[in-house]
Order: C-alpha cells, then structure tokens, then sequence
C-alpha cells in the first residue's frame, strides 16, 4: 500500500508538473522580446478585462507578469471559471485555428503585464521558428490534460480533493520555477465558482487544512505541498 501510495504521489506530481513546467529548454520570453514578432505590451489592472465574451479573436495573449482568469457567461450571466493563468502562459490561441469570436471573457486577477502578439504574426513565427512551435504545442496539450483532468474530477472526487488540486494548481506545485506557493489574494466565493461548490463547504474544508498545517493565512495564502495528501487519499 505504501509502495503505491509513493507511486501514486510521483504520478499526480508529474502531471501538476507537466502542466505547468516549461516543455523544453526554450525562453519564450526571450523570444517574444528579441525576434520580429509584431506585438505590443498592454498593462491592466486587477479585475480589467482583456476580452470580452463575443469580441473579435485576432490575437494571442503571453503573460509577462500577474494573472489572467478564463470564464465563460450563461446567457443569464452565470460564470463557470476555465482557468486561473500566470506568468509563462499563453491565452487566446483559439484565433490560431479559425475561431472568429471569443468563446468567453479573459479578466486580470491582479495587476498584469501582457504581451499581445497579432494572429498572423504568431502563425508566421510558428512556421519559421521551430523551438516557439514545440513549446506552444506542449501548451496547448498541456490545457487539453488539464481539461480532462478536471471534467473526470468533477465527475468521480469529492469536493474536499477538488479543492485541493485546485489549491495546488494555483499555487503552481511541480513547477521548479516558483519556490513560493503563495496565492494571490481570492475569495472564498472564487473558489466556490472554481470547485463546484458552495462557499460555506469551501469554508469548512479550509479551515480542515489549516488546522492540519496544509494552508497559512497571513494576509496572503500559503500552500504546503503537504496538501498533496488530500488529493492522493482514498
């Protein structure tokens, strides 16, 4: 039982990891400044909005620095939350394969830096570029594992281990790159929205990891790897 329990634990950190960590030992960053890439840096404050649901898709977004949250508006203006992005992602890329109109809003989480980078530029470097055109592939598999990963989440585990791999998801745990695992400030509510849940479970579960040392509150939160457990229990 131990033994698969270990086995288990390197194979739910190899898939935080392979979400998250760099696919390749290429700077994107670097790149995207250096190369002839037609982009601009656009700068936004907590809660603006990128792109609105419905607007035109005629870019791709790469997130110097902050945050961007991915949603997706009811027609009675219910959100259901995508993704919770940071530095070293990329965002509206469904440009690239001929979607015309946003299929949801992108929003600031916190003040943020991002680079814009016009649909045809991005296709034209794709092309020629054959380092940018693998990182960004692993990316956009990367999302894909993601997704899925959450569809059969919210299918089959409780909402105490939904909210702990998404604690570990924003908290980057697996990414070498980010030491720290405090979160940006977030509501309850927020979490609530993201797990699929109410806000008095979120609470109670919460309390549950901070009692057992697993999240600090001191004016911002920190995640201990420690929380892995949770997701990992039977």
């Amino acid at each position: 039982m131990a033994q698969r329990r270990s086995r288990s634990a390197k194979h739910v950190g190899a898939a935080l990891l392979a979400v998250h960590a760099p696919a390749a030992p290429f700077d994107v960053r670097a790149f995207l400044d250096s190369a002839d890439v037609s982009r601009r840096i656009v700068r936004y404050a907590r809660a603006s909005v990128v792109f609105a649901q419905g607007g035109p898709a005629n870019s791709v977004f790469y997130i110097q620095q902050g945050g961007v949250k991915l949603s997706v508006l009811s027609r009675r203006g219910r959100e259901a939350i995508v993704a919770m992005l940071a530095p070293g992602d990329f965002f509206g890329e469904g440009c690239l394969a001929g979607q015309p109109l946003r299929m949801g809003p992108a929003t600031a989480r916190v003040p943020t830096t991002l680079m814009k980078i016009q649909k045809g530029a991005m296709l034209r470097s794709l092309h020629k570029q054959s380092a940018l055109s693998d990182r960004f592939i692993a990316h956009l598999l990367g999302r894909s594992i993601r997704i899925e990963e959450d569809l059969v989440e919210q299918l089959f585990d409780s909402s105490e281990k939904r909210l702990a791999r998404t604690l570990l998801l924003l908290a980057r745990y697996g990414d070498e790159r980010t030491p720290r695992r405090v979160l940006p400030k977030i509501s309850q509510e927020r979490l609530a929205e993201m797990v699929g849940t109410t806000r008095s479970r979120v609470k109670v579960f919460m309390n549950k990891f901070r009692k057992l040392g697993f999240i600090k509150y001191n004016g911002t939160l920190t995640v201990d790897s420690a929380l892995l457990s949770v997701v990992l229990h039977d």
